[in-house]
């Protein structure tokens, strides 16, 4: 398929495009494409060369509540001939249905639920029972049954060695918890969690400067060659990629290494370089809306990302605090709970 949009998509051939069942040439040089995918990574590049990219983030909680008001229950409630004596959806109802039983950019799945509930709401016409009404939240496991997705949430406690880091995924974001232990050893490096490349280089990179950073954070010269380092990401069924860890490693790396707990409340995601700068990530939108639902108080992000601030909604970035930062030595400020002062 790719060869042949290339053909097609191609100003310099599109105009005697010639199809391989017709065997006739036709005009395609004035036809408008329209092609949609869910990722870009495995567009080849040179077909991607050849369109103009529109990316349209995921929806967040509020838009897919309202798309749900406005026309996910009118269709589902006409199509099971309910217009009589439509079901009330509650907001409440409506936001467990999103947060527990779907996970995704869209709507697909959570017009999916709307419909099998509204199909329980006409069997119990037919039965001659009496009609749903309203569907509030404590109702909703009733008719769809126990939640399918728990969203995690932000930590309860300060923690040393677990840090807190944003993610991206094809459903919207998400939390990712980044876990360092450490043992009597001989100074090697674990990496578990089913970790991309990309990602294991970053650990490699965090690692490298918190090594280089040992006179600043009280450490002896010898500690890392006495030392095992288990570096571990949860949910290991699942592949995880990408540089916008790095900070949280470094954190939780600092943290193991110096006993000081990193705080629970506190999110963040970017790249971080030998040297100590912080780069900038993508898919920031979703990781705050993500860190918003999940309690954090503060996310830590490149200063660089500061312009992607402005498709935050207003009163998401009300509910929290972003700091945005250049240096490690700044991620680390905010995220570490402050040493106790000296005695007197």
């Amino acid at each position: 398929p790719a060869a042949a949009l290339l053909e097609v998509l191609d100003p310099e051939q599109n105009y005697a495009f010639s199809d391989h069942y017709l065997e006739v040439p036709y005009d395609l040089s004035k036809v408008l494409f329209i092609t949609t995918a869910n990722t870009l990574d495995p567009v080849p590049p040179a077909l991607r060369d050849r369109m103009e990219v529109i990316e349209f983030p995921s929806f967040i909680e509020e838009e897919k509540m309202e798309i749900a008001r406005r026309f996910l229950i009118p269709r589902q409630v006409e199509e099971h001939g309910l217009a009589e004596l439509p079901p009330l959806f509650t907001g409440a109802a409506l936001r467990r249905i999103i947060r527990e039983y779907t996970y995704e950019a869209g709507v697909r799945n959570l017009e999916r639920e709307i419909a099998a509930i509204c199909r329980k709401a006409a069997r119990r016409l037919a039965e001659g029972k009496k009609p749903l009404r309203r569907v509030t939240p404590g109702a909703v496991p009733r008719y769809l049954g126990p939640p399918r997705y728990l969203r995690n949430r932000a930590k309860e406690k300060d923690e040393v060695g677990l840090a807190t880091s944003l993610a991206w995924t094809e459903a919207g974001g998400d939390l990712m918890p980044v876990e360092v232990t450490l043992m009597p050893g001989k100074g090697n490096l674990t990496l578990t969690g089913q970790l991309g490349e990309v990602m294991q280089e970053s650990a490699q990179a965090a690692l490298s400067y918190v090594r280089s950073r040992s006179k600043a954070l009280g450490l002896l010269g010898d500690i890392f060659e006495k030392t095992d380092i288990h570096i571990h990401l949860p949910e290991g069924a699942i592949p995880k990629d990408g540089p916008s860890a790095g900070i949280t490693m470094a954190t939780a790396l600092t943290s193991a290494f110096t006993d000081r707990p990193v705080r629970g409340d506190v999110g963040m995601s970017g790249e971080i370089t030998l040297r100590g700068r912080i780069l900038p990530v993508g898919g920031l939108k979703e990781k705050i809306l993500a860190a918003h639902r999940a309690g954090l108080k503060i996310v830590v992000i490149s200063r660089r990302n500061e312009p992607d601030l402005a498709e935050i909604p207003r009163k998401v970035l009300r509910h929290m605090k972003v700091v945005l930062v250049e240096r490690m030595e700044e991620v680390l400020e905010v995220a570490l709970v402050p040493l106790p002062p000296p005695n007197q």
